[in-house]
């Protein structure tokens, strides 16, 4: 029987031609926007790629897989939200690229005041912005060894960081451009000892406002802390003090408590903090996208021939 598959990422033919030779004839497609996808678009169909509207997902009674075009899932795997039995799947590796290399960006931006700079720039001030670290010879610690952490760990070790630290939810083999390696409970010895933090971490209740203004303090005197994880991790209104009162260094976030960042609030003018829009992954760079649509490919083709699927998210409970 054929089995009915919605996209909603925006796909070229290209991409269309792909994912229907993935399925060998055996699904029909129907493509449309996120935000035009109805109640009734869901009633009939098998597999969706793509983050429709979650609350819609109730209503999927034939839903067999649901594809996400995000590595995140948290608006997916809340109680009701997903009829018992579908299997869901994140997009876990298209995102590294795109984000580790932002992350990199900002860690620049950070240590040779490269924001301060294009103010001063606008303001025709010819005017240094004093001393900076280097990443050679600098601790790094990295809140978050998953994809993109571990691409910016990589990374960063081959700049010749003299030391880079993980963090990650439990321990299993240490990666070989990991110096040292702890989980979330040795937070507090850690913190003291990095010139840059920064910080991959997935949101739950372990890691909201992991960053308090205790641990904030805990910090080296003028380190840097970079944040692309979950925005509720920092205690924003700390973080804003320990940065005007010069504890650290400065700061870097592309998430923020509240997406997108209200008009007024003081985040805006904050000094050494440089933010931007959580633009580090979604689509602005063409393989992030080009990685999704061989993942959905892969697994579109794995659920119809019942092989095992990439990046399946185990849930523990539906409507």
């Amino acid at each position: 029987m054929t089995k009915k598959v919605l996209v909603a990422i925006p796909v070229e033919q290209r991409h269309k031609e792909y994912l229907e030779q993935e399925t060998i004839g055996r699904c029909s497609f129907i493509y449309k926007k996120p935000s035009e996808v109805t109640v009734d678009d869901l009633a009939l169909v098998n597999a969706i790629v793509g983050n429709v509207p979650a609350p819609l997902l109730k209503d999927a009674k034939e839903l067999e897989l649901l594809q996400l075009n995000s590595a995140g899932t948290d608006s997916y795997t809340a109680s009701g939200i997903m009829p018992a039995g579908v299997r869901l799947c994140n997009a876990t590796g298209a995102y590294s690229l795109s984000v580790g290399e932002h992350m990199l960006a900002l860690t620049f931006d950070l240590i040779r005041h490269l924001a301060q700079y294009r103010d001063r720039q606008k303001a025709h001030k010819w005017q240094d912005c004093g001393r900076i670290i280097s990443v050679e010879g600098a601790t790094v610690a990295v809140l978050g060894l998953g994809d993109i952490g571990s691409f910016y760990a990589r990374k960063m070790k081959a700049l010749g960081a003299a030391c880079v630290i993980g963090v990650k939810r439990t321990i299993r083999e240490k990666p070989e451009f990991i110096d040292e390696l702890y989980t979330i409970e040795d937070l507090d010895k850690i913190l003291s000892r990095a010139d840059i933090v920064a910080m991959v971490l997935p949101s739950g209740n372990a890691t909201d406002n992991l960053m308090d203004e205790r641990r904030l303090r805990l910090m080296k005197r003028g380190a840097y802390l970079i944040n692309v994880g979950r925005g509720n991790s920092i205690d924003e209104t700390a973080l804003q003090k320990v940065l005007s009162d010069g504890h650290l260094g400065g700061a870097a976030l592309d998430v923020t408590s509240s997406e997108p960042l209200p008009e007024d609030s003081p985040l805006w003018e904050q000094k050494n903090l440089f933010i931007t829009p959580h633009i580090a992954g979604s689509f602005f760079l063409q393989e992030t996208f080009e990685r999704i649509v061989r993942i959905s490919g892969f697994n579109l083709r794995a659920w119809l021939n019942g092989e095992m699927l990439k990046n399946e998210v185990k849930l523990t409970y539906g409507v």
